[in-house]
């Protein structure tokens, strides 16, 4: 991996060739030979599974960046919200091309933590753009389906883990891919959450029903003294290195009208000190434990500092 202006030439000096007095030939790798970028990424993806995780559970990333770009050959350059300066408070916009990417998460024995190292990643041109070139608008949710849905052609036999950010937690993205791979984000403390519906007596007419009794908000089992909490030390949590936490956790339907019923895991996160605002995720895979869900979810945040050169 390397940073600056001139990637290739920076590439070339990495691995020895400093003193080649040809740097051109090898631009012609990228203006003048034929060549797929969907084959060269199915093919770094199997170097990088054989090499760092050739068995067990993969972890992914999904993530998305502004390249700051400007010229009035990039066309499709678009204004986004700047996801590092802006906050709740505070909103900047940028000019630049937006990437989604897919990484392997995979700790570095060497970096002593967690990389991402990113092997798929697609253009997401803005709205505007695609209406001004006639083109059905895709948005971060289609493109980050289509990408899921790739990777697990492309790992048939592997159970693969996606850990993305709230953008993604939404019921129909997460409903198309759930059978294929599972993923975990946030969860909205007040979604609406109901119990899987009870066997249907036999001979009843009429439709079978989608789900279940309403249960109660995530944020009222916050204080509910029902609710049964389990002690737990978290290694790395974000920014507050290691931490005992109160977790808790069950399944339930999430559900919208007019939307597939989504199964679930939920896992609800407390500091029994109060200094951590409470956190709720989700988990399409209903079997996995809480450490799992934590685990591969605080490896996802980690990842950000190393993401394409942030």
């Amino acid at each position: 991996m390397t940073i600056g202006r001139r990637t290739v030439s920076s590439a070339l000096r990495s691995v020895g060739l400093s003193s080649e007095k040809r740097f051109h030939k090898y631009y012609r790798v990228l203006s003048l030979a034929k060549w797929s970028a969907y084959k060269a990424s199915s093919i770094l993806l199997q170097v990088l599974v054989d090499c760092f995780a050739p068995q067990g559970v993969l972890v992914f990333g999904l993530d998305e960046t502004i390249e700051r770009r400007r010229g009035a050959k990039i066309k499709t350059k678009g204004i986004y919200r700047d996801p590092v300066r802006s906050s709740k408070s505070h909103f900047v916009k940028c000019s630049g091309l937006r990437w989604i990417s897919l990484m392997l998460l995979t700790p570095i024995s060497w970096a002593d933590r967690v990389w991402a190292l990113p092997f798929l990643t697609v253009l997401a041109p803005s709205k505007r753009y695609n209406e001004k070139q006639g083109k059905r608008h895709k948005k971060l949710t289609d493109w980050a389906k289509q990408m899921m849905l790739q990777l697990s052609r492309w790992l048939p036999n592997r159970l693969i883990i996606i850990v993305a950010d709230f953008s993604y937690a939404v019921i129909e993205l997460l409903a198309a891919v759930r059978q294929h791979v599972c993923v975990i984000t946030r969860l909205r403390l007040d979604a609406a959450l109901y119990d899987f519906v009870p066997p249907r007596p036999k001979g009843r007419p009429g439709r079978n029903r989608k789900k279940g009794a309403r249960l109660k908000n995530l944020e009222h089992l916050i204080n509910d003294p029902t609710t049964q909490w389990t002690k737990l030390t978290i290694p790395q949590w974000y920014n507050h290195g290691s931490v005992q936490m109160l977790v808790a956790t069950g399944t339930a339907i999430w559900y919208h009208s007019g939307m597939t019923p989504l199964p679930i895991r939920w896992v609800l996160i407390k500091d029994p000190k109060g200094r951590i605002k409470p956190t709720a995720l989700l988990c399409t895979k209903l079997d996995l434990t809480i450490s799992q869900i934590i685990n591969s979810c605080v490896n996802g945040s980690i990842y950000s500092h190393y993401h394409l050169g942030r």
